[in-house]
């Protein structure tokens, strides 16, 4: 394919991606309300409230708004990863390309777990974060603040998940070897906690350390993946 052929192939893709968000963020538009209820258990349970404020006359409709973005984008995830396996599928040989659906699937798995793990360390993000001030701080969380921080730390964490995807789409590529993964696991203790520490919007340590552990794991079972794969 040429330069322009490339170019006209990624414009159709994106146009695809763009479409299924906007459908997804339809959906959650539309069941708002159950959404709400479910993000909202976590604060409930630390504080015992039912509800949120909000101090601007446009809050709430942003606020439906936001939510229905971050919902389109996670409902959208498996024709977003469809899509980018297939655009670069092309440049694979036909022996790597079989791996197409377990690609997926396993994506779309370990992004669900990462909003899993997310959602399950809330609570003690949350009592931390409240508690952290003092007794003479009062927590009024506006529905706004609250409801972006639950939306970004499942995003960061479905997205911290899908490390073992890459790192095996490049042993399978073979832009890397599980020699080099080996000789540099220090480096990747490092880089992984720094990029725990940055990625997670509530900065607290048990998200980060429940990002870092787990993607740790998962370097080295990529590692052992690639020792099978022979890579």
């Amino acid at each position: 394919m040429t330069v322009v052929e490339h170019l006209t192939e990624l414009r159709r893709r994106i146009f695809v991606c763009l479409i299924a968000v906007a459908l997804g963020a339809v959906v959650c538009f539309v069941f708002f309300g159950t959404i709400l209820d479910v993000l909202l258990e976590p604060y409930t349970e630390i504080t015992g409230k039912k509800s949120l404020i909000f101090t601007d006359p446009l809050e709430g409709f942003s606020t439906r708004l936001r939510v229905a973005g971050y919902g389109g984008l996670v409902l959208a995830s498996p024709v977003v990863l469809w899509e980018l396996w297939r655009f670069i599928t092309p440049g694979l040989y036909k022996n790597e390309k079989r791996y197409a659906v377990p690609f997926l699937v396993s994506s779309i798995a370990l992004f669900l777990l990462g909003g899993f793990v997310a959602y399950e360390t809330l609570p003690k993000a949350l009592d931390f974060l409240l508690t952290i001030g003092g007794d003479e701080l009062t927590p009024l969380l506006t529905a706004g603040k609250y409801l972006s921080l639950v939306s970004l730390m499942t995003i960061a964490f479905g997205v911290a998940f899908e490390f073992p995807v890459v790192l095996t789409f490049l042993l399978i590529a073979r832009v890397i070897t599980t020699a080099q993964l080996r000789s540099i696991r220090r480096w990747v203790v490092i880089g992984i906690v720094t990029f725990a520490a940055v990625i997670t919007p509530s900065a607290d340590p048990y998200s980060q350390l429940l990002m870092a552990v787990p993607m740790y794991v998962f370097y080295e079972l990529v590692i052992v993946i690639g020792r099978i794969l022979k890579r």
